[in-house]
């Protein structure tokens, strides 16, 4: 699973190094320890490439409670066309969530001990996601998203059994795409990221309380 990852980056040097261009974009804390149910950056595709802001933990559309997104921060790549909360999304809600690093808790006995894992080069990468959009009856609204999430590289399976699918970047373009929206093809693009780009270490386990968002969560 991915349950805390890092977004410290400015919004000028993402776009640079993504190569992208957006309207608009929202102003960005440097965050070091985002948990669930957190704002978070989020590309779309809609009649335009749009950086904005949704909050981590889907919210299906049908949810009669918005709490319901809480528990939703990931989402299987192997079940994304069988669940209900996720079906249908697959074809025209799809996202990408820039990030320059994840944690995961790798079990040490009775103990977890948590890891970040980021890109050698230390540049911005991307999560694979979907996107929902949650109206309520009062005229609130919601924009939400979940990771998605696939089976591990070698790097990551001492770790975790899971790790969030990152897409390299010549497969973004199609995953935004409203003009592809076949869920086998689609599928096909959920591959597990080369090992050989990313490093990890062990980090304290300061991250283990979401108040704490300082540099210090990814000191080795």
């Amino acid at each position: 699973m991915c349950g805390r990852f890092t977004q410290t980056f400015d919004v000028k040097k993402l776009l640079d190094s993504l190569g992208v261009s957006v309207q608009n974009p929202p102003p960005l804390k440097p965050s070091y320890n985002i948990a669930p149910a957190q704002p978070v950056a989020v590309f779309r595709y809609d009649r335009e490439l749009k950086l904005e802001l949704m909050s981590w933990g889907l919210v299906p559309s049908w949810a009669k409670d918005p709490k319901a997104g809480y528990g939703m921060i990931n989402a299987r790549s192997e079940t994304l066309d069988q669940r209900p909360s996720f079906k249908g999304l697959l074809r025209n809600h799809r996202c990408l969530i820039p990030a320059d690093g994840f944690y995961e808790w790798k079990q040490e006995g009775r103990l977890k001990k948590p890891y970040f894992i980021r890109m050698k080069s230390k540049e911005p990468f991307t999560f694979a996601a979907l996107w929902s959009h949650w109206a309520g009856s009062n005229g609130s609204e919601i924009l939400s998203c979940a990771i998605i999430t696939g089976a591990p590289n070698e790097l990551l399976k001492p770790i975790h059994h899971r790790m969030p699918v990152i897409l390299p970047k010549e497969r973004r373009a199609e995953w935004l795409s409203p003009d592809c929206y076949d869920p086998k093809y689609l599928s096909t693009l959920l591959e597990v990221y080369p090992e050989n780009e990313l490093e990890a270490y062990p980090v304290s386990t300061r991250v283990n309380d979401p108040k704490n968002d300082s540099a210090d969560c990814i000191q080795p």
